[in-house]
């Protein structure tokens, strides 16, 4: 057995190794926040870029390949517009957006280009992921641009996106994109040293080097955004994203963009999260991480043990209650009469006709309703479990 040196760590020689293979990983994610690329008054604060430019640009030119997540559009365009904080208001942010996109791309543009690299722009909005057929096309660009020797620099599409704008999505979009594109590693930087063991403002808070389950921050106290004013996410999100990582086998490691030179370098910096042993598979990870829900599905105890523990079909028997709008093939979530969300999968029934099965068996359904309706509500095969605890109200 590995020695354990806290509830935390799981032995120093574990973590160096995993460490050294975040640092030679042939295809690399690296997402940088708003707040290590922007001035507190907004503005693209061009040293910090150029340091993360120089750093990547390295670790490109020794033959890795890298995709570069980044926020920073809303909080580029606040000073050119006059602004001083975010803007709360959703056609403001989005005509932001759509200035400061424009100039954090050229600074990024201009930078790499110093070091022989070309960039190109990829904006996502949560359809392109939902959506199968727009996250192949997405696989296939990102294919084609690193065939190409391009660094893809990411962001969410804020100048359409409406709901889409929330807390943290590039860290979410991030940990997405690790799986998309079958990347080896997932690293996100922030303006804080990396997991703590509760908030750095307080004088006993310390780092945690390393997380092999999730389980381990259940009594965590986990921060959202800083005080800079000008991001959105936190370290909530970035854990997160780290969990979409890690359930497709991918390690991901956490730290401040000061550090990456050093990420590189396998030195000890920031909190590695441990890949799962038992990876989902690319389409499982997609329900669970990617798909738009369109509707909720509450089942009572029998189906939950059944769906659960016994990795059964759903059946409409074991349904209590329908809600939302949605079509065959759409993802709903499946939640206990608690309010625990169990997990999400496709479903083989509109919403409008659903309601009428609810309760019933497969005789009954054959009685009253005929052949074909007597098949699963969600079949085991389009049905992913989700390991974190949500509760829907």
């Amino acid at each position: 057995a590995w020695p354990t040196w806290n509830r935390y760590s799981f032995g120093w020689k574990m973590s160096s190794q995993l460490r050294a293979e975040i640092s030679t990983a042939k295809r690399i994610v690296v997402k940088v926040g708003s707040s290590s690329l922007t001035t507190a008054q907004g503005g693209i604060d061009t040293k910090r870029l150029n340091l993360l430019v120089d750093a990547l640009a390295k670790h490109k030119n020794n033959g890795h390949e890298i995709v570069l997540v980044s926020s920073g559009a809303i909080a580029a365009g606040l000073a050119p517009l006059g602004l001083q904080t975010r803007p709360k208001d959703l056609s403001l942010q989005q005509a932001v957006a759509s200035v400061g996109q424009g100039l954090l791309v050229q600074h990024y543009a201009e930078s790499f280009a110093k070091h022989g690299i070309t960039v190109g722009q990829v904006l996502l909005t949560a359809e392109d992921m939902s959506r199968r057929s727009h996250y192949r096309n997405a696989q296939r660009t990102f294919a084609k641009l690193m065939e190409l020797g391009v660094v893809p620099i990411v962001n969410e599409n804020d100048t359409v996106a409406t709901d889409e704008i929330r807390v943290g999505d590039n860290d979410r979009l991030a940990g997405i994109v690790s799986n998309l594109i079958n990347a080896q590693a997932l690293v996100l930087l922030s303006d804080v040293e990396g997991l703590m063991t509760a908030p750095p403002s307080q004088s006993d808070s310390k780092l945690i080097s390393e997380v092999k389950s999730f389980d381990e921050l259940a009594n965590i106290q986990i921060g959202g955004a800083g005080n800079s004013g000008v991001g959105s996410g936190g370290m909530s999100t970035k854990v997160q994203a780290a969990r979409i990582a890690t359930a497709g086998g991918i390690p991901a490691l956490v730290t401040s963009a000061v550090n990456l030179g050093s990420v590189f370098e396998a030195e000890n910096v920031g909190t590695v999260f441990w890949p799962n042993k038992d990876k989902l598979s690319a389409r499982l990870l997609w329900l669970a991480h990617a798909t738009e829900v369109r509707g909720f599905i509450t089942i009572d105890q029998g189906a939950v043990i059944a769906v659960t523990q016994k990795r059964a079909s759903l059946l409409p028997a074991g349904i209590k209650k329908v809600a939302g709008e949605f079509e065959v093939g759409d993802a709903v979530e499946v939640i206990s009469e608690s309010g625990e969300v169990l997990g999400r999968g496709l479903v083989n029934f509109d919403s409008s006709e659903l309601p009428n099965l609810i309760g019933k068996n497969t005789v009954k359904l054959l009685e009253e309703f005929g052949e074909g309706y007597d098949k699963e509500v969600i079949h085991r095969d389009d049905l992913v479990l989700i390991d974190e605890k949500i509760t829907r109200n």
